[in-house]
């Protein structure tokens, strides 16, 4: 592990303890916490997209918010459904925010996961996918989408305003954008296959199979089938790998209340028709805690660790958490902040 960020899935309710009761005060609060996780030295802001539902929906809007108002930290998603968008606007808003925050970018893309909407992409125009689950459509969408944002002609020109036969491309264009695009894979095989493309891998609390294995090892095996497959292909730069764990140090009584006692084990069953496996809640104290990331094999095989955050509890306490993260376990890790220069990936 080389770094760390947050992982917001931007929730809001009014229900009783929540201290993000609308939409207005969960994007406020998440830009405060983008510009307070960036003193802290975090490398990273993501955020998880859900549509139909009082969760983040609109990323760009937001990530370009935190990206004006800091110098250093990485911007991005955790992911967009790929099924939703439209991939040609989606390159040129890439593009753009690209350009915008100097390159600090993440956009992890993927198919999706459950959702409470039945089909719900269909609603937004995009029909004709013979898959239940529409990953023909968000895989078609997104070999449109790479091919845009390196610099694929993609339109014929109107030929009595350029030459004849040419051909245009979106823009704007961000160059190397490509190298700053995750696949979020939820299994070996697709980790597979992101290598093979030449994108960066991240992977989450959940994938969708079950080996039999404790999930840390699944996921340092869908890792290294990554990395194998990424360098037999040829790519020439190093990529990088994320994952993203549920961990709070135990540091106050607060932090007790809230997540001391968790369980502590990994969990299998079933989610959009796959078996699946689904990582445990790490919360102990700093010296515990150090220990037991150090044996998790596949956050020591990741660059970097994306830390998923109870938005609801409101942005001190969420600071707080980053804070006791960065100054009593993440040394112990191998972290570099991010004052030392973006993060780098690993082989």
């Amino acid at each position: 592990m080389k770094a760390f960020g947050f992982l917001s899935f931007g929730h809001w309710s009014p229900a009783p303890g929540s201290q993000t009761r609308t939409a207005s005060e969960m994007l406020h609060q998440a830009v405060d916490l983008g510009v307070g996780a960036d003193e802290l030295g975090v490398n990273g802001a993501y955020f998880r997209v859900h549509h139909f539902e009082r969760q983040q929906s609109a990323p760009i809007p937001l990530l370009s918010a935190i990206a004006a108002r800091t110098r250093r930290i990485e911007v991005g998603t955790g992911v967009i459904d790929m099924r939703y968008e439209n991939p040609l606007h989606l390159a040129e808003e890439a593009a753009a925010l690209d350009l915008l925050s100097d390159q600090r970018i993440a956009l992890g893309i993927s198919r999706g996961s459950p959702e409470t909407a039945l089909r719900g992409y269909e609603a937004f125009g995009y029909t004709g996918s013979t898959d239940p689950r529409g990953a023909d459509l968000a895989r078609d969408k997104f070999a449109i989408f790479l091919e845009a944002i390196t610099g694929g002609r993609l339109v014929e020109a109107d030929p009595q305003r350029a030459l004849p036969g040419s051909r245009l491309q979106i823009q704007p264009q961000s160059e190397g954008l490509i190298d700053r695009i995750w696949w979020g894979s939820g299994s070996r095989d697709t980790a597979e296959q992101t290598g093979r493309q030449g994108l960066n891998l991240m992977s989450s609390t959940l994938l969708t199979e079950d080996a039999g294995v404790p999930f840390h090892e699944l996921q340092r095996d869908q890792i290294d089938r990554f990395r194998r497959a990424y360098a037999e292909a040829g790519h020439p730069r190093t990529p990088r790998v994320s994952v993203s764990r549920s961990i709070f140090p135990i540091v106050s009584e607060l932090d007790d209340a809230y997540f001391g006692g968790r369980p502590d084990g990994d969990q299998t069953g079933m989610i959009d028709g796959f078996r699946s496996t689904f990582g445990k809640t790490y919360a102990a104290e700093p010296d515990a805690l150090i220990d037991q990331l150090k044996a998790d094999s596949a956050v020591m095989a990741a660059d970097t660790v994306m830390l998923t955050i109870p938005n609801q509890l409101g942005v001190d306490y969420n600071l707080h958490v980053l804070d006791s993260f960065a100054e009593h376990v993440a040394p112990a890790l191998g972290w570099i902040p991010n004052t030392e220069g973006p993060v780098a990936g690993s082989r």
